[in-house]
């Protein structure tokens, strides 16, 4: 016999993560606010689920929320989503099924199953992509369009939707006119925001883009939705930068930040023993999170290492 949702009196999954999370607020076991919180955060999931065809709670297995949660992981390390909303949307489905299940449910680890990185993470290692070297054998062993997209997130600090929903040509354009480009599609928040153009190797990147975008209006092929690119040409980056030792495109985007702390400090960034006071330390990291599109200058520190 087909289950259904645990007994919670209807067929529909996110409804079903509603009223077990009510169930628990009946108990005495969450109040309004949080039941209400984590039945919001399970409505993304319950989709992610009703996407792989799945539609009842009975359906849902430690390895599917491991998927999700490696989505996220994903999301995260493209500067989608925060590390600190991503587990807490992993948290939210271990809570909803706990619930449901009546205590029955193993949960997963959001940060060691899902590899969802740790919050408000200093980083303390060099980030790989400062080879530049490195960089290169990674780019000699990918597409023209997979050149393009590392190219733009190592020497402009793009995200990998930024750097793929960038119209080249026009920022290549402005570039040249104007010292900076604007970047507008695939901003975090739709938060569009200017990067300085201070070196050739930059030019270069942005007239690469815009000669592989040709007369498309990104580099994404006009024939692909997002959704199709970011598990096809975006996976296939990810994979040949890590198998040259590089986390993903964060990794470019840490790389970027530590030049630029260098080039506005004059000193090496934290993680590699640079001695800026604290007053230019502070001053260039509003910059790089002005450059990297984060509004807090705390994320720095996932960048170029914790403050001296």
């Amino acid at each position: 016999m087909r289950g259904n949702n645990f007994g919670l009196k209807t067929r529909d999954m996110a409804k079903a993560g509603r009223f077990a999370m009510n169930r628990e607020v009946a108990d005495g076991n969450a109040s309004f606010s949080t039941a209400a919180t984590i039945a919001d955060r399970f409505n993304r999931f319950s989709q992610f689920a009703k996407d792989k065809g799945l539609r009842r709670l009975e359906e849902i297995t430690v390895g599917l929320v491991t998927d999700y949660g490696q989505t996220l992981a994903r999301q995260v390390e493209a500067g989608h989503l925060s590390a600190a909303y991503a587990q807490n949307l992993v948290s939210a489905v271990n809570t909803v099924m706990q619930a449901a299940t009546r205590g029955s449910w193993r949960s997963v680890s959001p940060t060691n199953t899902c590899k969802i990185p740790q919050r408000c993470h200093v980083r303390e290692n060099t980030p790989a992509s400062t080879d530049r070297g490195l960089v290169d054998r990674a780019m000699a062993a990918m597409s023209e369009r997979g050149r393009a997209i590392t190219s733009l997130a190592r020497d402009l600090g793009l995200r990998s939707k930024e750097s793929s929903l960038i119209d080249a040509k026009a920022a290549f354009m402005e570039a040249k006119k104007s010292k900076k480009v604007t970047i507008v599609h695939g901003t975090k928040g739709g938060r569009k925001r200017e990067v300085p153009i201070n070196n050739e190797q930059q030019l270069a990147s942005l007239e690469l883009a815009s000669l592989i975008q040709g007369e498309a209006r990104s580099l994404v092929p006009e024939d692909q939705t997002w959704a199709q690119f970011y598990e096809g040409d975006l996976r296939d980056i990810r994979e040949i930068l890590q198998t040259h030792g590089m986390t993903g495109l964060h990794d470019l985007r840490a790389g970027y930040a530590c030049d630029r702390y260098e080039n506005l400090t004059g000193e090496l960034p934290p993680l590699n023993g640079g001695k800026a006071s604290k007053a230019d330390d502070m001053a260039a990291r509003k910059v790089i999170a002005v450059e990297l599109g984060h509004g807090r200058t705390d994320v720095v520190s996932s960048y170029i290492g914790g403050r001296p």
